[in-house]
């Protein structure tokens, strides 16, 4: 249920999606699909049968006419996110016994809108874990009890290494499971306890007998004074790590961040393949990133590949002093994916890289706009002197539609304009675009950032811009309600509110759709 109440119904646009995507990725989520969506008979009115609690992605939706370009954008991510095996540097043992010792009352079910509630304090350690420029995945008792050491790393059962294992400030452990994890040290494992050793067993059966052997166990790990400092310790041929703070506990563990989570701000995912890494990695903050990142991983080369249209080329790199930097540029809310080689890199071309050359060209001409779709029917062409939403237009209907609009204008580039890459951008896309320069397809906008490559499509002297925007269902379920049309088909609980209250939407006001912001074409030179 990625996109399960992003937003009100017939509100969610495929760029409100792509962030919750990217989340999904870099959580280690490698497979979408859609459910939830209900079969509806072509015959059914619009809106057809509905959920009421998820995005309706099918056909009667208008947004499904520029789905595809997401579903691309989905099968290029996930084939590089199910290649290869996880590379996450630490496992975090879930403290289960503590989360139920906390809490009230016998049914204690783990469901999606509890565990705030119910592990505060374990989700409080994985924030710190990742703001630490680390990975982690979750490993329970029983996992601890088939995991292993090999060459000094955390082996599982399914064969994926780890560097060490985290135990977040624990105060009930089973006894096995202490008693593996002090063995996993004493073979060569790195155990980290944050905050303190574990003090006592779980479950009342033969309490005093494993709490005598919980004691015995306890006592042979090393003696800590205060938790207050880190304190990294030897144990057999291991090292047993102490301390309260995860950054410096953490740090004291050799293991190497990455410095693009930690510093730079995005979030990325790193995988291990045959050839070296790879990485996805998604800008989810307001600033772009344009400089060299370093890496936690060595490599000889690599290469940027860009999942929102395909493009790949070779990544500048250097190294020093043994470490692996590669130059990143993001834009806010852009993603890529980097993959990383031990030995040299294939050959590509190299990777665009390019800086803004000025405020570029302002398409703020006459533009038409002609409806391709829409319910109900807008018939005709409407000359607008600045481009604008398509409820601003002089028609009853347009207020109250749903569908397509096609807006085309002429615009001129100077003879002699010289730039390396032409990028056009929109202000405020209401909601996804097919771009169209003279007549050739360019791609299709659907996510932040707003803008596509042009480069290839313009020439000298006037050219011929087409943009056909399809904008939410939202005016138009909102006009049904205020005249009182039965559209409410599907006898689940009907449609309810985030709140998952019954509702009417009578009362939203006109969403605009449509260009409705400025057009700018921008130039950009290689950057060196």
């Amino acid at each position: 249920e990625t996109f399960t109440w992003l937003t009100e119904h017939f509100r969610t646009s495929l760029a409100q999606c792509k962030p919750d995507l990217d989340l999904m990725f870099i959580s280690g989520v490698n497979h979408v699909y859609f459910h939830g969506t209900p079969y509806s008979p072509r015959e059914a009115a619009w809106p057809g049968w509905l959920f009421y609690a998820s995005v309706n992605l099918s056909p009667t939706n208008p947004i499904w006419r520029d789905a595809p370009a997401m579903f691309d954008y989905i099968t290029r991510c996930q084939s590089f996110l199910q290649m290869g095996e996880p590379d996450n540097d630490f496992l975090v043992y879930l403290p289960v016994h503590d989360i139920r010792h906390e809490q009230g009352g016998r049914m204690l079910p783990f469901s999606i809108h509890d565990m705030a509630r119910r592990a505060p304090g374990f989700i409080e350690t994985i924030r710190c874990v990742n703001e630490s420029g680390h990975d982690a995945d979750y490993i329970s008792d029983q996992y601890v009890l088939s995991s292993s050491v090999e060459r000094g790393l955390i082996k599982t059962i399914g064969g994926t290494t780890y560097k060490a294992l985290i135990v977040p400030n624990v105060s009930l452990m089973p006894l096995p499971t202490l008693e593996h994890l002090v063995r996993l040290a004493r073979q060569g494992a790195r155990v980290i306890f944050i905050g303190q050793y574990p003090r006592d067993v779980p479950g009342l059966t033969r309490l005093e007998e494993r709490r005598v052997a919980f004691r015995r166990v306890v006592a042979s790990l090393p003696h800590v004074v205060s938790f207050d400092k880190v304190n990294t310790l030897s144990l057999g041929k291991g090292v047993v790590i102490t301390g309260r703070d995860y950054a410096l506990t953490l740090q004291a563990s050799g293991v190497v961040p990455e410095e693009m989570k930690r510093l730079v701000g995005v979030q990325a995912i790193r995988r291990r393949n045959v050839s070296g890494h790879h990485y996805f990695i998604s800008s989810l903050q307001e600033c772009d990133v344009d400089g060299w990142v370093t890496l936690s991983v060595r490599a000889a080369g690599a290469v940027i590949f860009d999942p929102m249209t395909g493009r790949a080329g070779a990544a500048r790199v250097r190294q020093q002093d043994g470490v692996t930097s590669v130059y990143l540029q993001l834009a806010s809310g852009a993603s890529l994916i980097l993959q990383t080689y031990t030995s040299e890199a294939p050959l590509a071309e190299p990777w665009a890289y390019l800086a803004s050359a000025g405020e570029g060209i302002a398409i703020d001409g006459d533009w038409s706009i002609r409806f391709l779709e829409s319910d109900p029917p807008i018939l005709g062409i409407f000359r607008v002197g600045q481009v604008g939403s398509w409820t601003g237009i002089d028609h009853p209907s347009a207020k109250i539609n749903r569908g397509t609009a096609l807006y085309a204008t002429c615009f001129t580039l100077p003879v002699g304009t010289c730039a390396d890459a032409w990028r056009l951008e929109f202000d405020d896309l209401r909601e996804s675009a097919l771009v169209r320069v003279n007549g050739r397809e360019v791609g299709r906008v659907w996510a932040t950032p707003a803008s596509v490559d042009v480069s290839d499509y313009l020439h000298a002297g006037e050219n011929l811009l087409e943009v056909e925007v399809t904008g939410l269902p939202a005016n138009r379920v909102a006009d049904l309600d205020r005249r009182g049309v039965a559209w409410r088909i599907f006898k689940e609980i009907n449609i309810v509110d985030l709140a998952y209250k019954k509702t009417t939407y009578g009362y939203w006001d006109t969403v605009p759709m449509g260009l409705a912001g400025a057009v700018r074409l921008v130039p950009f030179v290689k950057s060196h």
